[in-house]
Parts: C-alpha cells; structure tokens; sequence
C-alpha cells in the first residue's frame, strides 16, 4: 500500500482570520454530502435513506485489494485489559504446583513480592488437542480445537498504559497508528455507512485513553470510533425531533457547495478532506447504525447464548453480540474491551473469578455464533491483552505485571486449530520457546488480513513507518 495514495496533509500556516473562520465553518457544518443523498427523490422527507447510497469516488473508506488473497475479512479483538494470568487460565504449570510457597529471586515490578504460588483454580484438558483449560472458563474451554495459542508472546513495559499502547500500535508510547488504524488504512471498508473500526469500551474507561484507538499520523478518517459499552451506543446518531429529513438536506446541498468550492481552492489540504470524510461517514451512519446496534432484533435464544439475560455476563456480552452485528455488516475490524480490570495484585482468586464469569458464556456464545452463521471462516477472533502475571505472588494473594512471558489465543479465519505455539519456563515466568514479539504478533495479524507488513507503510516525517516497526516475523506454525 503506497502511503502516496493517502498523503498526509497539514494546515497550512499564515492563514488569515477570515480564511481560518471560513474554513472551520465549514468544516463543521458538514454532516454529509450531496451524493450521498442522490439516490433519494427529493420528496424523501422523514423517510430512512437507502443503503444503497453511494459513497463519493475519492473517499478514503472504500474497499481495496489486498496484498495477496486474504483468509480474514475482518477482525473481532477481544481485550482483557489489565492483564489476566496466562498460568490460571490456559497454561497449567505442574512445576508451580510443586514448588508453591518457595521462594526466588523473581523481583516483583511494584513491591510486596512473595514466593511462588501456584493456581487456585483447577484444570481439565478439553478438545481433541488436549488443551487445559481452567475451571473458570468451561465455556470457552468447549472451543479450544478452533483456537490457535501463543504461550510465550513478550512486550516491553511493565506498565499498563505504555503496555496497552504497545499492543496497539507496536510501540510503548502514544501517538502511532494502532493496528485497526492500519487494516483499514490498508483495506478500507466493505459498508461505507458504518466505520471500518469500532472500540467498544471499557465501563470504566481504557487506561491510556483515545490513544489506544487512534490514528496517529494516518489520517483521521481511518480512527476508531468509540462505541459506548453502557446505554445508548452513539450519542446523537438521531436528528432532533424539531428538524425534518428535507432541512437536513437543504443543509447538506449548501454545504456540499460551499466545501467543494474550498476543495477546489486548496486540494492539498488533507487535514480538511480528512475531516469532510469524517463528517460525511457521521451523515451515512444515521442510516444504518441505528439499525446495527439495536439489540432487540435478535433472538431471545441468542441473546441468551451471550449471556445478555443474567448481570455478570451482560455488558459483555452485549457488546459481543455488537461486534459480530458489526462484521455481519461490513465492519473490518472491531476491538471489545472487557469491563473493570484483570488487575490481580491483591486477590487472584477473586478478581478473575469476577471477570471470568463476565467473559466466559458470551466469548463462548460469539464463537459459536459466529460458526453457525459461516463467518467463522471469514473473521479473526483474538483474545488476550498487554501483558501477563508473575508466578510469584503479591501482597499474599494476588499477581504482579509480567511482561516476559504471556498468553494470546486467535482463533477463525486462517487458524490451524487445536494448536499450541512457543512456551514460557516451567513456573510461567519467562518466555523460553519460540518467544512472540508484539512485531510478530502483529505481522501475522496483518497477513491474515491478505497485507504483507513489509509493504504497508507509510512516510511521516521524512521516514516510511509501519505497523511493525523494523520488526516483526508472521507466525506460519498458527495458520492453516
């Protein structure tokens, strides 16, 4: 992908107070554009708009070709932020059983280590590949012949936000492009009325902030768009009552003049097309988003398989019934936050208890449903989050940061299923074998996705940068 189709504008300096007001009035009254509502007779009044609209030739969001035939179309990124503990969940450590209350020389990153503690939970192996698998995710565990697990992935920092900003974007600090950013830059959109990247949330808000769905230098149209995990999912997606279908169009086709004439003016000025596109994608979203996030049109049977009908479960499993609403209709790439954190520095037993009950039926449930409806084949499912825990224990009970050895698991389009790939040491401390970097991670993300992270770059001051940095190997032993 040629970053020379997407240049990467910015305002220009020196501009008159006149100019700089004409251009932001502008710039804000844009809701859409003319030809987007071409396909609609002029008496359309209050009447839903077709969702056949088409998009206008240069925007940023259309459908490109991939680098090579892609085995992924879209991407659903489960996120348990604050960091689960790979050794009481998906790899049971015998070696930890046995030496539980020694002590090490294992340094906890933020005080009050202890000796090693083994889980305490019990395991079972499931599937025909014999995976074990925690008496807290049963649910999950029925799946595990689908799921692709990478036991020795290793990050960089130890704490959470430049942590969550690295398994993002590649990098432990803000402002570079994340992952999602990347694929859409990279693949554009397959439904020009809904974004190509949607985050739904954490309840308590995402350590780090917008950053951890932000485009960085790429341009703005291709940020995620933040749904929200609790009441209505986008603010202000309706019109207000007072202003009519044919308003909003008078409006639209004066403003489609008015920015055109600008375009025309000063065609270099990507900052502003970026924005246009952002405004006109707002626009399209009022008619079919509305549609896409309400939940009430499903099933109660299926609402039931994601856990929607008891407390534990709803939250999240709404908004994994979101996300597979999301990809059904085009969306590329969708990132689910878990609500709270897995930050066990205290109880252990406690704190994953909580957030596996949260988490269990409805990754189950979205799985499964996803199966049935033969999307499966066509969408990258991936859980984990920016980093593990330590062996040793922590204030007596709990877990401290670890970021030398974790667990990711991807399961879907072009996964060999049933598989385990790398190890860390017999306690879970350290990633010993086949050890997964966050390049790596993402090269084989992006290549199921049909783009070769080599090639998908783009120049930013003076220097072509990428998703993977200067790095970065794609994990063959996963796929299929």
């Amino acid at each position: 992908m040629s970053h020379s189709q997407f240049p990467c504008g910015r305002l220009s300096s020196g501009l008159s107070r006149r100019q700089w007001l004409t251009r932001a009035g502008s710039g804000a009254g844009l809701l859409g554009m003319a030809g987007l509502l071409a396909d609609e007779s002029s008496s359309a009044g209050d009447q839903a708009a077709s969702k056949s609209s088409v998009p206008r030739p240069d925007s940023t969001l259309l459908p490109r070709r991939s680098h090579f035939p892609p085995q992924a179309k879209s991407v659903i990124w489960l996120f348990m932020e604050g960091a689960p503990s790979a050794v009481d969940l998906f790899d049971r450590k015998p070696e930890l059983d046995k030496r539980d209350g020694q002590t090490t020389d294992i340094e906890a990153f933020f005080g009050n280590p202890g000796p090693l503690m083994k889980s305490p939970f019990r395991f079972r192996r499931y599937g025909d590949c014999g995976q074990w698998v925690s008496d807290q995710y049963t649910h999950v565990a029925r799946h595990v012949d689908k799921m692709a697990f990478l036991k020795s992935c290793h990050s960089e920092s130890n704490d959470h936000v430049p942590a969550i900003y690295q398994i993002n974007s590649g990098l432990p600090r803000p402002g570079f492009p994340t992952a999602g950013a990347w694929a859409t830059y990279g693949l554009g959109s397959e439904n020009q009325n809904l974004p190509g990247y949607v985050v739904m949330g954490n309840t308590q808000g995402a350590k780090g902030g917008p950053h951890n769905w932000g485009s960085g230098f790429l341009p703005s149209t291709f940020q995620g768009t933040l749904f929200r995990s609790e009441g209505t999912p986008i603010l202000n997606l309706n019109r207000q009552p007072q202003i009519t279908r044919a308003d909003q169009r008078a409006q639209l086709d004066l403003m489609a003049k008015l920015n055109d004439e600008h375009r025309r003016r000063h065609p270099a000025d990507a900052a502003f097309a970026n924005r246009m596109e952002s405004f006109e994608l707002a626009f399209r979203m009022q008619t079919e988003a509305t549609d896409v996030v309400d939940l009430s049109q499903e099933t109660p049977a299926t609402q039931q398989r994601y856990g929607i009908h008891e407390e534990r479960s709803r939250s999240f499993g709404s908004k994994c019934l979101m996300a597979r609403r999301l990809v059904e209709s085009g969306v590329r790439f969708v990132q689910v936050y878990s609500d709270g954190e897995w930050d066990a520095h205290n109880n252990l037993k406690e704190n994953h208890t909580h957030h596996c009950a949260a988490t269990d039926v409805p990754i189950a449930g979205l799985l499964t449903d996803l199966e049935e409806r033969g999307l499966l084949e066509s969408t990258l499912v991936i859980w984990g989050a920016e980093f593990g825990r330590m062996p040793i224990s922590q204030n007596g009970k709990g877990r401290d940061h670890n970021p030398k050895g974790f667990l990711q698991w991807m399961a879907g389009a072009g996964i060999k299923g049933g598989v385990s790939h790398g190890e860390t040491d017999e306690i879970g401390y350290e990633a010993v074998t086949d050890p997964v970097s966050v390049n790596d991670f993402h090269a084989t993300l992006l290549h199921l996705l049909g783009l070769d992270h080599e090639r998908l770059t783009y120049l930013h001051n003076g220097r072509s940068y990428r998703l993977t940095d200067v790095a970065g190997n794609v994990i063959h032993q996963i796929l299929s």
